[in-house]
């Protein structure tokens, strides 16, 4: 019997003003439904819901159950905001079942947080986070708690203002950490999860280098060790944790990008292997995945390999909860890549198989 798993693509669908000042003339028709042959890697799609705007960041609630999609959007309803849809997972045949969406008060809106009956969400033009609360019916209440970054750093196209990229919860549930690459912080809050609020920790960030510009941050599976990719320098930091005090010391930093190369690229995104051995990051211009071996006594990283995702600007990729596949999403080439994990070296071997997806920009497995 041919084992599989279901995966779930965020696209965009509508034409999108990047903070680098391009126009992205998004092609996809909302959130694509597949399916990874685990024997093979083939991914092949089954289905689409459509009628999904720019749905360009997914994340499942921990029993699967109902999604969440950010609607990576600067106006709603005459107002500067985007939003922030849920949706039921049908439990026979996975597809998606509308139930709700509401603004997120902050414009581009590009990644979404569950935890603990809560939806977090990041909006980066803007730069601020948002908290909803999620209903007994997996539907969404109007938010609960805003936060607005404030200030800037030396990058005068990138830095003006706050862009908060994403929000990651800390094992223990006990913080929140908000990359903001406008202001080269890794910001940290403390959840109080009963109220739905963010408050300010007592050590409110940890400062990258100047320009930097961090963007995603994945944790080890011990809890101990964090990985923060930097989108405009290219660099990636390994980071220790202290689980009691919420606190971050930097470790190591190391680029992503080979020695001599002189053209344009940026990071996009970091996941960890599940067995913890092995740290990736995508190079959009370089067009690479980047692949790190982690010393787990000093925390520091060794470049391994750079791996060509057959496209243009892997902005997402996923590792399926196995680790014996990596799907590449490859915005501007319209596909996505599935390579096979060496579990001894972390290194990507290409199998073949290229999923024709429009302008993907994210990778969520069902697990």
């Amino acid at each position: 019997m041919r084992e599989e798993i279901l995966v779930y693509i965020g696209t965009y669908t509508d034409p999108v003003l990047f903070g680098t000042g391009q126009v992205l003339q998004g092609k996809g028709k909302g959130i694509y439904l597949c399916r990874l042959d685990l024997g093979s890697g083939r991914l092949e799609p089954v289905a689409t819901e459509t009628g999904i705007t720019n749905p360009s960041y997914l994340a499942f609630d921990r029993t699967d159950g109902f999604l969440y999609a950010v609607n990576e959007l600067k106006e709603f309803e005459g107002k500067p905001t985007g939003t922030v849809s849920a949706f039921a997972v049908d439990p026979k045949n996975h597809r998606l079942r509308y139930l709700n969406r509401q603004p997120t008060h902050g414009t581009d809106p590009c990644h979404v947080l569950v935890a603990d009956g809560l939806v977090f969400v990041a909006n980066f033009m803007s730069g601020s986070v948002c908290v909803l609360p999620v209903r007994d019916d997996g539907s969404l209440g109007k938010a609960c708690d805003f936060v607005q970054h404030i200030g800037s750093s030396i990058d005068p196209a990138r830095q003006r203002g706050p862009h908060a990229h994403s929000a990651i919860l800390a094992p223990d549930g006990r913080f929140v950490f908000v990359p903001d690459l406008g202001l080269d912080k890794l910001v940290i809050y403390r959840l109080d999860a009963a109220c739905g609020r963010l408050e300010p920790h007592a050590v409110p960030w940890i400062k990258t280098r100047p320009g930097a510009g961090p963007r995603h941050v994945a944790f080890h599976p011990s809890g101990r060790l964090a990985f923060l990719v930097n989108e405009l320098d290219s660099t990636l930091t390994s980071l220790s944790y202290d689980p009691a005090a919420g606190r971050f010391e930097e470790l190591h930093v190391v680029p992503t990008l080979p020695d001599g190369f002189a053209g344009q690229s940026t990071c996009a995104d970091v996941q960890v292997a599940p067995s913890g051995r092995h740290v990736y990051a995508s190079n959009r211009g370089h067009d690479t995945i980047a692949t790190f071996a982690v010393d787990l006594a000093k925390g520091r990283l060794e470049l391994i390999a750079h791996q060509a995702t057959g496209g243009r600007t892997p902005r997402s990729f996923g590792i399926d909860p196995s680790g014996r596949f990596l799907l590449a999403a490859n915005q501007d080439t319209d596909s996505v890549v599935t390579f096979r994990i060496d579990p001894e070296r972390g290194t990507l071997r290409e199998t073949g198989h290229v999923a024709p997806i429009p302008t993907p920009v994210c990778v969520k497995f069902l697990s």
